[in-house]
């Protein structure tokens, strides 16, 4: 039996995974939460881990990248310092090659896209409980591109951030507020004001002028 937990701030998106490897053969969600806070409570990590002992045991925690509240590759950090043998399978939107290579350090053993198919997802499923890495395909070209192309020696200005949280604070750089970056990126406001508070956290910045400051000497907010 293959025990899974899933990590989504989407619930239409949680619950239908949960459905859909309910329904695999040999495989049984043990356990789901909806953001950053909830999937270490539920890993057991941290002095609030609270999670019950299937969930920590789970073999495969299928994780999203953005949490709201949190980053997904920082939870999959966390999660494999605490258990080197625990087995991160990134499901997300992102398809680009900073993304994949943000998880990977972080101890993702695999990565696929939200539209990847039923069969796909069963086949990565299986393939990281047994210890494999894996990439969807459209994924694994991005990532090749990246290592084999011109890209491989640029660095993406601050590493520490998601994707979506360098995209955020380019247009901070940028000058929008948060209702325009809101609408920008299809956002909500709450969803916008917790990039932007992460951001600061992880740049040890005190207030979003400094933010822009920051950004603004790697490059960013020249869009």
């Amino acid at each position: 039996m293959i025990r899974v937990a899933v990590v989504d701030d989407h619930p239409v998106f949680r619950l239908g995974m949960a459905a859909l490897l309910d329904s695999f053969d040999g495989v049984r969600v043990v356990g789901s939460a909806a953001s950053a806070a909830e999937a270490r409570s539920l890993l057991g990590l941290g002095p609030g881990g609270t999670g019950g002992a299937e969930a920590r045991a789970a073999d495969v925690v299928l994780l999203d990248l953005d949490l709201g509240d949190g980053s997904g590759v920082d939870v999959t950090r966390d999660l494999v310092r605490a258990d080197p043998a625990a087995r991160v399978l990134v499901v997300t939107m992102h398809e680009d090659a900073d993304a994949v290579v943000a998880a990977v350090r972080a101890g993702a053993r695999g990565f696929l896209v939200k539209s990847a198919s039923p069969a796909e997802v069963e086949r990565a499923v299986r393939a990281v409980a047994d210890g494999a890495m894996i990439l969807s395909p459209s994924v694994a070209d991005r990532a090749m591109a990246y290592v084999v192309g011109g890209r491989s020696a640029v660095r993406a200005p601050f590493p520490q951030l998601t994707d979506r949280e360098r995209e955020v604070l380019d247009l901070v750089a940028a000058g929008l507020d948060n209702a325009s970056i809101s609408r920008r990126l299809v956002l909500s406001p709450k969803t916008v004001r917790n990039h932007v508070a992460n951001v600061l956290a992880k740049l040890a910045v005190r207030d979003r002028a400094a933010a822009i400051v920051r950004a603004r000497e790697e490059g960013l907010g020249g869009g």
